[in-house]
C-alpha cells in the first residue's frame, strides 16, 4: 500500500501539482525510511557525501523506471562538498542520461543543483565532474581537477535543461543538455584524471544547509558504449533494450533488455504484440502481456537482417534475408503465424521497408548497376519497377496510410533527408531540409505524424547509418511544421529501421543499446 501511494505521489509531481508543506514534510520522511530498505534500482548503494546536517534519501519506484532523490548541503563547489548521491562504481568509458526536475514548489536557494556526477570517491573534497542544473536554470559542467582544489566550470548558454547527458571517452568529458523537445547543447572539458573505476550517479544538493531539496530523475540510464569507431561494417554486438515511447508526454518505458542484438521493433494491429530480428538472422514476436519473446517459424529463410515489415492489417511479413549466391539480401513473404516463406525479388541485394494499404505491392530499396534506388513490386511477385533514379542512396520507402504518397530519404541534396512522391514515381519533393541526416520516416497510422532518426552531420557520413551513435528520434506533422526530438538515444541502425508506430498512434517502439557483459 505505501508503495502504491509513492507512485500516485510521484505522479502528482509530473504533472506540477503542487503539494503543501507540511504533507510534503512528512512524505519526505517516509521516503527516507522507505528507501533505507529497497533495492535502488541500477545504483549500488546511495551516501550523505560532506557534512551534511540532514539526511538525505533515494527511492527507486521501479512501475514508473524513476528516482526520487532528497538531499541538503552548503553546495557542491569551492574546496569541498555537501549533497547526497545515488551511485554505482564503475570501469571504462560511460554515457549517462536522465531527464530531471526539481519537485514541488520553487525552493529556497537559487542555486540548488541536480544532474549526473563522476566521482574519484566519496570524500568531501574528491575530483569530480559535474552535469549539473541550478533550480534558477543555469546549467554547467563543473569540476575539481584534484583532491581538495578548488571547483572550476563551464557554464552553457542553455537555460532550465531537462534532459541531461554525461559521457567520459578516456579522460575526455562531455556534457549534453536539452530543454525536452530540442537538439543538445554541448560543453566539454579534458585531462581530467580520475582512474579506471569511478563512482558515477545521480545527485542532488541544496545550496543551504538547513533545507532538503526534492529531485525527481526519469529514463535514467547508464550505457557502456562500443569499444570503437562504429562504421557501417561494424558487427552488432552489443546488448538491447525494446523501449516504449509515449508520443504525447515523451515518457520511455524498457520494457524487454537482451545481452545480445535486437533490433527494429514492429508493432502488430493487436496493439499487444511487437516483433524484431536478432543478430542471428531469426525473427521474434513479443508479447507486452507477458514480456516473453516467441521464435518465429520463418522455415529456412533464417539469415534475416532489420528490414521486416508488417503488412498493414498484420496478417502478412515481409523479410529481408541474405542469399549469398543471389547477390545478397532479398526479400520474402509469410503468414504472421509463420510457415514456409515465398520469395519475391529476384536477385539483391534487395532491403524491404513497406507494403502498400492495400497489401498488393512491396517497395523496397535495391542496389542495380551500382546505384541504390526506390523499387516497387507486387507483393505475389512479378516484374519490379524503379522509382527513383538520382545518383546517390534513396532508401527507406514507405507508404502513407491512405496510400497517396511513399516517403523516402535521399542523399541527392548533399546531406540525407526526408522525401515523398507519389506511388508511380512522380511528384518527388524534399520534405525535410535541416542540418542532420534523417533516415527512415514512419508515418503513423492516423496519418497525422511522422518519426525519423537522425544522426548527427558531425559524426555520421550522409550515406551511411551505422550503429552504436548518438541519434534522435524526432518528430514532425506529415503537413509540415516544426520538428521535435522525441527520444535522445544512444544506438542507430536497428534502434527504429522500418514502421514501429502503436496502431492508436500514441506510442512508438524502439532500441537502445549498451554493452550489457560487464
Amino acid at each position: 500500500m505505501f508503495y502504491q501511494k509513492i507512485s500516485k505521489f510521484c505522479h502528482v509531481i509530473k504533472i506540477n501539482v503542487a503539494i503543501g508543506g507540511i504533507c510534503f514534510a512528512m512524505l519526505l520522511i517516509c521516503l527516507n525510511a522507505y528507501s533505507q530498505q529497497q533495492p535502488l534500482g541500477i545504483f549500488d548503494g546511495q551516501s550523505n557525501v560532506g557534512n551534511a546536517i540532514r539526511p538525505g534519501s533515494a527511492t527507486y519506484l521501479s512501475s514508473e523506471q524513476q528516482y526520487i532523490l532528497t538531499g541538503a548541503g552548503y553546495n557542491i563547489w569551492f574546496e569541498k562538498d555537501e549533497f547526497h548521491y545515488a551511485w554505482k562504481r564503475i570501469t571504462g568509458n560511460f554515457i549517462l542520461y536522465a531527464r530531471a526536475a526539481f519537485a514541488g514548489s520553487e525552493g529556497v536557494d537559487p542555486h540548488r543543483k541536480l544532474g549526473w556526477m563522476i566521482r574519484k570517491n566519496l570524500d568531501a573534497n574528491a575530483p569530480h565532474i559535474s552535469a549539473a542544473v541550478h533550480g534558477d536554470g543555469l546549467a554547467a559542467l563543473q569540476y575539481r581537477k584534484i583532491t581538495g582544489a578548488q571547483t572550476e566550470e563551464k557554464k552553457s548558454g542553455l537555460k532550465k535543461a531537462t534532459i541531461i547527458q554525461l559521457e567520459r571517452k578516456g579522460n575526455v568529458y562531455t556534457m549534453r543538455i536539452a530543454k525536452y523537445g530540442e537538439p543538445f547543447v554541448t560543453e566539454q572539458v579534458a585531462d581530467i584524471e580520475m582512474g579506471n573505476e569511478v563512482y558515477v550517479g545521480l545527485f542532488v544538493g541544496s545550496h543551504n544547509a538547513d533545507v532538503s531539496e526534492t529531485a525527481l530523475f526519469s529514463d535514467v540510464s547508464v550505457s557502456i558504449p562500443y569499444p570503437g569507431i562504429a562504421d557501417q561494417r561494424t558487427p552488432m554486438v552489443l546488448g538491447s533494450n525494446l523501449e516504449l515511447l509515449d508520443i504525447a508526454s515523451g515518457k520511455r518505458e524498457i520494457v524487454y533488455t537482451q545481452t545480445n542484438s535486437i533490433q527494429a521493433p514492429n508493432w502488430l494491429q493487436d496493439g499487444k504484440t511487437l516483433l524484431y530480428n536478432d543478430s542471428k538472422g531469426m525473427i521474434y514476436t513479443f508479447s507486452l502481456d507477458t514480456h516473453k519473446a516467441t521464435l518465429l517459424n520463418t522455415g529456412t529463410v533464417t539469415n534475416n537482417n532489420n528490414d521486416h515489415v508488417l503488412s498493414f492489417d498484420s496478417k502478412m511479413l515481409g523479410l529481408s534475408s541474405n542469399v549469398k549466391e543471389l547477390g545478397g539480401s532479398i526479400i520474402y513473404t509469410v503468414p504472421i503465424e509463420g510457415g514456409i516463406p515465398k520469395q519475391i525479388t529476384p536477385k539483391g541485394p534487395s532491403y524491404l521497408h513497406g507494403w502498400s494499404p492495400d497489401s498488393k505491392d512491396l517497395v523496397y530499396c535495391a542496389e542495380r548497376n551500382g546505384n541504390y534506388d526506390v523499387y516497387k513490386i507486387p507483393a505475389e511477385g512479378g516484374n519490379e519497377i524503379r522509382l527513383t533514379d538520382a545518383q546517390g542512396l534513396d532508401d527507406g520507402p514507405e507508404y502513407t496510410p491512405d496510400g497517396k504518397y511513399i516517403y523516402f530519404n535521399s542523399v541527392r541534396s548533399g546531406l540525407m533527408q526526408v522525401w515523398r512522391m507519389r506511388p508511380d514515381g512522380t511528384q518527388q519533393e524534399q520534405v525535410t531540409n535541416d542540418t542532420f541526416n534523417n533516415w527512415f520516416p514512419h508515418i503513423s497510422p492516423d496519418g497525422k505524424w511522422m518519426v525519423y532518426l537522425s544522426f548527427l552531420q558531425e559524426e555520421v557520413e550522409p550515406g551511411i547509418h551505422p550503429p552504436y551513435q548518438h541519434v534522435y528520434i524526432r518528430l514532425q506533422p506529415v503537413n509540415g511544421g516544426v520538428s521535435k526530438v522525441l527520444a535522445y538515444v544512444y544506438g542507430g541502425q536497428g534502434s527504429i529501421n522500418t514502421p514501429s508506430w502503436s496502431p492508436d498512434s500514441k506510442r512508438i517502439a524502439f532500441i537502445s543499446n549498451s554493452d550489457m557483459r560487464q
